[in-house]
């Protein structure tokens, strides 16, 4: 069984190297592919420190929709690993926790929660679970998601719908100590605080069309 990690990352120099490290540290994952989706800091330099880990540029931001499509198109598996970029304390025993439900085809997607990490995102996972962006998933489940491409933030509802639709196995699991930093931690207040609505509104847009009659 083929297990690979795609990292979606858009202006993540500060935090991806940590979570590229504790990558590499778990053999089973056999590639390691960041999709460096149009960032304007040093995501990419950290990137290429890391001789083991593909990177994949592109030249304008997709949205993490398209980021994660980019790192589908350039690899094959049987198991796709997805984890944020900006992870703060992220240990091999978590990616142990979300790989093993699959691999043991216990479940076809496997849906990781941050559990006693900070207030603030625990509480968010636990409201919108479906959100998180640590999950592991089949590729066929991956490859039956038409329109991966264009869904921007929209991408683990999409993945969600399609699973829910099928009456798929689901799994979520509580990785504990683990969070994230935030978007009015990493863009201050106001800058932070607008791009989480431009997020939520891309989810809702995301919702908004495939829910219309087609």
């Amino acid at each position: 069984m083929r297990i690979i990690a795609i990292i979606p990352a858009y202006n993540e120099e500060k935090t991806i190297g940590g979570v590229l490290e504790v990558l590499g540290q778990v053999p089973r994952i056999e590639e390691v592919i960041v999709v460096n989706d149009g960032s304007t800091d040093q995501t990419a330099q950290v990137v290429a420190q890391y001789s083991a880990v593909t990177l994949v540029n592109l030249d304008e931001n997709r949205g993490k929709g398209g980021a994660i499509q980019a790192g589908l198109d350039r690899s094959r598996a049987d198991v796709v690993l997805f984890l944020d970029a900006d992870l703060i304390g992220l240990r091999t025993d978590h990616v142990e926790q979300l790989l093993d439900p699959v691999t043991n085809n216990d479940t076809v997607m496997s849906i990781g929660l941050f559990e006693n990490g900070r207030v603030a995102t625990d509480l968010a996972q636990k409201v919108a679970p479906y959100l998180s962006g640590q999950r592991a998933v089949r590729r066929d489940v991956l490859e039956a998601v038409d329109d991966l491409d264009i869904s921007r933030f929209g991408v683990e509802v999409a993945i969600t719908r399609l699973v829910e639709a099928r009456n798929l196995p689901v799994r979520e699991v509580f990785l504990d100590d683990l969070t994230h930093v935030t978007k009015e931690e990493k863009l201050g207040v106001f800058k932070g605080f607008a791009a989480r609505m431009k997020m939520y509104w891309e989810i809702v847009r995301y919702y908004a069309r495939i829910d219309s009659p087609k």
